[in-house]
């Protein structure tokens, strides 16, 4: 019964910060003219609203809060699965190499844009660094994967040292190109880094869509077999549970969910870290809870801090990952001193 409170918060906390997030910009547009808008798109209804509201609601705000509500969903829930399995509330899924070698591909696109891959810019456009960006975090975590293959199979020790020396040479090769980039270029990979979602289109989101409406929906399904992972990987063995599959199928799904967001919105933190943290101190710890209840805790602090990065020095916009790295480090840093002082 708790939890279905705790869903029904969420679920309306969410539907508020859409309709304020929609509302609230460069140019305000009131609460009633929002819903009016929404319910003539919806068939609902069928009033008439001024022009310039219209064109600011379709094709600014609406792709701009959906594609944020879809890339925090998919960093929430990716960081709860990769807590799961790795059996650590300090795990996220930068930690297997997933948005460094998104990080990598991106800064080496956009470095290369305009000479090597001009044919290839031509043909896809502004959509050459996402595809980039995807393709690198794909590479990375396929390259982890096989690094801790033991005998067969995936051993979480080894990925996640694998993912520390991944992280560590994608870091310094990024920080190479960087350091030999252009000032244009320069300006373009520290926005793309420090995430943002400006620029959103339809475009843009249905593009990364697929690829993170799949795990939103196939990752709550693992939500009792992470369960059986807080008891160890032989244990889970015991109980019939095929662990390396179980692995390897959150490992692709989170690739999927974080190399999309990573694409179409650049390196955002802390929201795969914080938000699993979040939904466990309010409702507990069963994963068939945390799992679906990070999601929409995700869409929401992620809907929130980008209304915060468009209002805080209107009409200048900030890269909402500084926004959420602003929220996440104090809220994370109280998580642990009050759990220090409860076991003390």
């Amino acid at each position: 019964m708790k939890r279905k409170f705790i869903y029904i918060i969420l679920i309306l906390s969410l539907a508020l910060a859409i309709c304020f997030s929609l509302a609230m910009g460069a140019m305000q547009i009131p609460l009633n003219e929002v819903l009016v808008m929404l319910g003539n798109k919806l068939g609902v209804c069928s009033q008439t609203v001024a022009p310039p509201y219209e064109t600011v609601l379709y094709l600014v705000r609406l792709p701009r809060v959906l594609l944020g509500l879809f890339v925090g969903a998919a960093l929430g829930i990716s960081g709860a699965a990769i807590q799961g399995i790795f059996r650590n509330p300090l795990a996220e899924p930068g930690l297997i190499g997933i948005s460094a070698g998104a990080s990598l591909m991106a800064v080496l696109v956009i470095v290369l844009e305009v000479t090597l891959l001009s044919s290839l810019s031509a043909l896809v456009g502004y959509y050459l660094v996402s595809i980039g960006a995807f393709l690198g975090a794909a590479l990375s975590a396929t390259l982890v994967y096989r690094l801790s293959k033991n005998q067969g199979r995936p051993n979480i020790t080894t990925m996640l040292l694998a993912g520390i020396a991944i992280n560590a040479l994608c870091g310094a090769l990024t920080g190479l190109i960087t350091a030999n980039a252009d000032e244009q270029q320069l300006r373009t990979i520290t926005f793309w880094m420090l995430g943002s979602l400006a620029g959103s289109t339809w475009q843009t989101l249905f593009s990364v869509l697929p690829f993170i409406l799949i795990p939103l929906i196939l990752l709550p399904l693992q939500g009792r077999k992470l369960n059986a992972f807080v008891l160890g990987e032989k244990q889970a063995d015991q109980l019939g549970m095929r662990t390396s599959k179980v692995k390897l199928r959150v490992v692709i799904l989170c690739t999927m969910a974080v190399g999309a967001s990573v694409a179409a919105s650049g390196i955002i933190g802390f929201v795969g870290l914080l938000v699993p943290h979040m939904t466990r101190l309010i409702g507990g710890v069963d994963n068939r809870y945390v799992l679906p209840a990070s999601a929409l805790m995700g869409a929401l602090v992620l809907c929130l801090s980008d209304l915060l990065a468009r209002m805080l020095t209107v009409p200048m916009e900030q890269p909402i990952g500084v926004i959420t790295a602003l929220i996440g480090s104090p809220v994370f840093l109280y998580i642990l001193l009050k759990d220090k002082n409860a076991k003390s």
